[in-house]
């Protein structure tokens, strides 16, 4: 028998049966989980499925390798409180999709919970969550095990001026040792480097570039998947903003 209590996070839930549900959640303490939701179909329930809903989670299975069922306690307003900003009820489900497919089955990962987490609050702060977003991102690289180096040049190991990523390595390279090779680099933006930078024009898709391809390289390529689309609809989402 598997059995536990936990702070909770759903990823996505999916309809199961007349009146189920299975619900992917992102736990504090015991990583990704799906579990059947009784009544999850229900008009009561739908509210407190939607992605990147707070929840408090109660968790039984009988054998530990099998689906087992959950009750959800909600906790707090969740996505609701974002229904008049649309674009950032677009970046709670993108972070939400991104985590529920990178992330393995029943590892715990409780850095990314904590991230998923300050993200949500940042949700209400128009001007910085998109760079919290790309942060939560770049975070999740560092939790699989595909962290970026930005603290010192790939080439020579200064550690000022660095503007440039190689999208090989993931490694930051300076402006000068990055010269002759700019054309084929990803920009480094300022606020990856230091959380007190300003964003200025551009900064925003530049992150969200280069997490994007970093995911797609060491994480979804190998199995053949893209980006979620959640995750290409916020980048849609916040250039009708003009957020980027």
């Amino acid at each position: 028998m598997t059995e536990f209590e936990d702070d909770a996070y759903v990823l996505s839930a999916r309809a199961h049966g007349e009146t189920g549900a299975i619900v992917e959640l992102l736990t504090a303490r015991h990583g990704k989980y799906a579990a059947h939701v009784a009544g999850g179909a229900s008009r009561r329930m739908k509210p407190f499925l939607q992605a990147g809903a707070r929840t408090l989670v109660h968790y039984r299975a009988r054998v530990a390798d099998q689906l087992g069922s959950a009750s959800l306690e909600p906790v707090g307003e969740g996505p609701a409180a974002l229904f008049d900003d649309r674009t950032a009820l677009a970046g709670l489900s993108a972070a939400a999709a991104v985590a529920g497919a990178a992330l393995p089955e029943r590892e715990p990962h409780p850095g990314v919970f904590l991230a998923f987490e300050a993200l949500s609050a940042a949700l209400a702060l128009p001007g910085i969550w998109p760079a919290v977003f790309v942060r939560f991102e770049a975070g999740l690289l560092q939790e699989l095990g595909f962290g970026l180096d930005l603290s010192r040049c790939a080439a020579t190991g200064e550690v000022d001026d660095l503007i440039y990523v190689s999208p090989r390595t993931g490694r930051a390279v300076s402006r000068k040792a990055g010269e002759p090779y700019k054309d084929r680099l990803l920009a480094l933006p300022p606020f990856m480097l230091s959380a007190q930078t300003g964003l200025a024009a551009g900064d925003v898709k530049a992150g969200l570039d280069l997490t994007a391809h970093f995911l797609e390289l060491f994480v979804f390529g190998p199995v053949n998947r893209p980006l979620p689309p959640a995750r290409v609809w916020l980048v849609e989402r916040l250039a009708e903003a003009q957020r980027l």
